[in-house]
Parts: C-alpha cells; structure tokens; sequence
C-alpha cells in the first residue's frame, strides 16, 4: 500500500527550527490546518499522536485539577461527556476500555474510598502505547516506543535519586522495564541498546536546573523525531515528525513569561537537536 505524498502541504509548512520569532504561533490552528489536507487513514495517525493529551486531559479533569491541553483531541465539555457521561466511542478503543474498567470499579468501592488514581494513569498511558504500537504507521509505532523507554527511563532515574520503588513509575512491560526495575548500573545496562540513555542521564541526573532539564530531554525529543522520519520527505511520517517539533515549540511558548521566552528562544536557536544530543 502507497503511502500519500503531500508535496504542496509539506511545501507550505513554517520550518521553526530555523526561526527565533515565534510571534503569532498557534500548535492548535497548524494541527488543524494539517489535519484538514490529509487524508482520513493519515487523519488518524495524527489523531491518534494527539491523543497522548486527551490521555493528560482525563487525568486532570478526574482529578477535578483545572488545566486542559487545548491540543487534545477533545475539548474540555467532551473529557467531562467522557468521564461523567460513559461517552466512551470518543476515545481510542483501548482507552476506553480503561476509562469504563476504573469507572465501573470506582463506582462498586466508592464506600470504602479507594483511591484508583495512580493506577488509572498508569492503566490509561499503558493503553496509549499500545494503540501505538498496533498502528500501521510507522512512525507511530517507532515514536511509541521510543517515547515509552524515555518517560521511563526519565522516572526511573528521578525514582532512584529519591530513594523509591522503580517498579512504581514506569509504564508499560517488556525487557526495557525489566532492566529498570532490575539493574543497579548507572545506565541500568541500556548503553548498548539505547543510543540516547546517556543524553537522558546527563539531563536527568547532572543537570540540577529544572528548565534545563527539561530543554535537554526535549532536545532527545526533538533529534528522535528526525531520525525516524529521516528517510521520509512528503507523507505522514514526515508530518508526525514535524508536529511533534510543533507540540514541542508549543510547550515552551506556553511557559511563564519570565522562563518561556528565554528558553523557547534558546531551544529554537539550538534547534540543531541532534548537534546538541551529541555535546551531550
């Protein structure tokens, strides 16, 4: 099956990693703009990349927490239609099988007060990756992965430095979660298999800045999202690629003022990602 190539779209896009000026951005309005030349199989990749923030936004909202990431798939009246009113087909199917598990268990234990939270975050990311991972996209697939190993990798590190249980905040199974949980190494014995674990542990464990710490990881973020779509110039792949450039732009411009500017700035200066992977 022939991939679609989307020549006058790709043509058209604004390339942020070689522009400072991030005046008049909008993720939300770009998404939409792709999402409307698309066709309705490579609508659904991206649909199915975005949903990474309905995941984010469901959490938030059954923790009665405010925030809500405008670059979710749904907006905040279909999180609550979701959660309150069992609209579950608005969701990935997995997804919703996790939503409608918790609701019905929450609802038999509600007396005896059992807090389901953390387990329903795990439950529900659990599920966002394997809806990945059974995509036919390639690039979802790669990314999935990919993006699991980092959080999990990030976790288990800041889990160890502060003395508690790995096993408790990674995602997921497999033999990457099982070196996790398992080995004493610095590296947790992934050097060899993960070309970025070292990147990972110098922003993670050396870097004691905060905002720091999250420019580097997001500058894995952004090297990774090149590399799988390396060979990729006009079709989906390239498409995911570069809006996950745009989630990441989006992310700094969405920071306070007196942080944003400064570092979104000095991310889109360094845009480079894979030159500043390797000073790592």
């Amino acid at each position: 099956m022939f991939s679609t190539e989307y020549y006058y779209l790709v043509a058209g896009l604004r390339e942020w990693t070689l522009d400072s000026d991030t005046k008049g951005f909008d993720a939300r309005e770009i998404v939409d703009e792709i999402l409307a030349e698309v066709s309705n199989n490579d609508r659904r990749a991206i649909g199915l990349l975005y949903a990474y923030y309905d995941c984010e936004n469901i959490i938030a909202c059954r923790e009665q927490r405010g925030r809500h990431n405008p670059l979710g798939n749904l907006s905040r009246e279909q999180v609550e239609q979701v959660l309150n009113e069992a609209c579950y087909s608005l969701l990935p199917s997995r997804l919703a099988k996790v939503v409608e598990l918790y609701a019905e268990k929450e609802d038999e234990e509600r007396d005896e007060e059992v807090k389901l939270d953390a387990n329903f975050e795990h439950a529900l990311f659990e599920a966002y990756y394997e809806e990945l991972a059974a995509s036919k996209c390639r690039f979802l697939v790669a990314w999935g992965e990919f993006d699991r190993n980092l959080r999990n990798i990030a976790a288990a590190l800041a889990a160890r430095e502060a003395g508690r249980q790995i096993s408790d905040v990674v995602v997921g199974g497999g033999d990457i979660v099982e070196q996790l949980t398992r080995s004493s190494a610095a590296d947790f014995g992934l050097r060899g298999e993960l070309p970025y674990v070292d990147a990972v542990i110098t922003a993670v464990s050396d870097e004691k800045n905060i905002v720091e710490k999250e420019r580097k990881i997001d500058a894995v973020r952004w090297a990774e999202a090149d590399e799988i779509a390396v060979f990729d110039f006009f079709d989906v792949n390239y498409l995911l690629s570069y809006l996950v450039k745009v989630n990441i732009v989006a992310r700094w411009s969405m920071l306070a003022p007196e942080v944003g500017r400064e570092m979104l700035n000095r991310l889109i200066e360094e845009l480079d990602a894979k030159e500043l992977v390797n000073k790592q």
